[in-house]
């Protein structure tokens, strides 16, 4: 058996066992951090996403959105310093409606994340008030370019204007009353923000060691060492810390030092569709219908799905939350499609099995939101479906903090924001071990927020997912 030392031990080597490195290492200034995956860089989950962003959240509290203000800060910070490598935009997150009912929904959907801190709320209302005082009015509306993040509006936009609608979304449905454009939003190259935090944390000290983590060694209650197997065989690193940061196989590692993590996991299936008509256009938004839907299947379609017991559930109502987005360059005709319909629990693996379906109902039903997709519907071309784990809070907020074993920490939950999240939660991880200064927010995202009667109170009362 090899034996060496590291000041810290990272398990994982996704985009939050990164971020936590080079926390540690870039801005902490920790000179020996060891992060040990059995697979490569930002491979098991990190490359699956949609790869967005937004400091759009609902509370309560402020946590979330303070949270992503300061992780979008680091973007724009990491974006600058870099050159943009990793291809940050602001395009922002479009939410769209066809029923007028929820009018006053989205209203307050603006109201509360604008309140909570993430930017003013303007309204462009379906016809001039007479009063141009009127709160949150605005005559001006300012559509995103499709490349860069400087100089843009945060909060939202709330648009009833069907004028500037038609103008802007040309190719949503008419039948759409409400936008609701949320501003500091947008996604990036996961992949290469990723490996530029490596390559920065590698070039002050950090190494990545291709082995699987088999136990965690404490004595008198504090890690001691960790315990690894490659293929060169078993091996043990000394250390005083350690992360678990090991996306949907947290619990399993948890379990390691005897703390059951209170999370979960969710599959969600990602779609690569070849939009080579152009339906939706390559400088659009991330573009969601809020509003839940039966799929749009001919009537031949219905009456096949109708008659096996397999293939009914597709007959059913769907919920809201369709999205797509454009990907690639400005020329490529990659549009992203997600729909999470299908959010049980479930164990992870390492090669999860994927809806056959999923690639019909998405196209159907994505064609409510935009009535030109239905040009795809005789003769789809070929998708490429992945996908991945989210592993979740029952509140939907990340763990980033120290675990009840002294010199355990834990970096996850970070449910479908990550990488949105990675830089602010790497930071958080890092303070704690280095016993740094924490922000406000950092005890809302501590595991020992469990503890608190009053954090308990709270869970009693959610009535929140954490989605918006």
């Amino acid at each position: 058996m090899t034996h060496t030392t590291a000041d810290v031990v990272i398990c994982g080597a996704g985009i939050a066992g990164i971020a936590a490195a080079y926390a540690l290492t870039v801005q902490q200034g920790v000179k020996d951090v060891v992060l040990v995956d059995e697979r490569p860089p930002l491979s098991l989950t990190s490359d699956k996403s949609t790869e967005a962003y937004r400091n759009w959240w609902p509370g309560p509290g402020d946590a979330m959105v303070s949270l992503m203000n300061r992780s979008i800060d680091r973007l724009e910070q990491l974006a600058r310093e870099s050159g943009n490598v990793f291809n940050l935009n602001r395009r922002g997150y479009v939410y769209a409606t066809a029923d007028p009912a929820r009018i006053p929904e989205f209203r307050r959907a603006a109201e509360e994340p604008s309140a909570l801190g993430a930017g003013p709320v303007r309204v462009h209302p379906a016809q001039k008030p007479s009063v141009s005082e009127t709160p949150g009015f605005s005559e001006v509306y300012e559509p995103a370019p499709a490349e860069g993040f400087e100089g843009q509006p945060t909060g939202a936009d709330l648009i009833l204007d069907q004028r500037l609608m038609h103008e802007h979304f040309p190719y949503l449905s008419e039948a759409t009353v409400a936008v609701l454009h949320a501003r500091r939003c947008g996604w990036f190259s996961a992949q290469q923000l990723g490996m530029y935090l490596l390559e920065r944390a590698r070039e002050r000290g950090a190494r990545i060691v291709a082995a699987r983590v088999e136990s965690v060694e404490a004595a008198h209650d504090r890690v001691e060492s960790v315990h690894l197997k490659s293929e060169g065989g078993p091996s043990k690193i000394s250390t005083r810390h350690f992360v678990n940061a090991a996306g949907p196989f947290l619990k399993k590692v948890g379990q390691m030092m005897g703390v059951e993590l209170p999370i979960y996991c969710e599959l969600h299936t990602k779609l690569a569709f070849m939009d080579h008509l152009g339906v939706i256009p390559s400088h659009a938004p991330l573009l969601i219908w809020v509003d839940s839907q039966r799929v749009p299947w001919t009537q031949e379609e219905h009456e096949y799905l109708s008659e096996s017991e397999e293939t009914r559930w597709m007959l059913e109502q769907f919920p809201s939350g369709i999205h797509t987005r454009p990907d690639g360059p400005a020329a490529s005709p990659i549009r992203l499609m997600l729909w999470d319909y299908h959010n049980q629990p479930v164990e992870p693996i390492p090669s999860p099995p994927f809806d056959p379906s999923f690639p019909d109902v998405v196209l159907r039903g994505l064609s409510t939101m935009i009535p030109g997709l239905r040009t795809y519907f005789d003769r789809p071309p070929k998708p490429v479906v992945d996908g991945g784990y989210y592993t979740k809070t029952k509140e939907n907020r990340l763990l980033a903090g120290p675990l009840p074993v002294r010199g355990a920490y834990v970096i996850g939950a970070l449910s479908g924001y990550g990488l949105m999240a990675a830089p602010a939660a790497g930071e958080l991880v890092a303070a704690h071990i280095t016993g740094s200064a924490l922000p406000p927010y950092a005890r809302w995202f501590s595991p020992e927020r469990y503890d608190n009667p009053e954090y308990q109170k709270l869970l009693e009362t959610w009535g929140s997912t954490g989605q918006l």
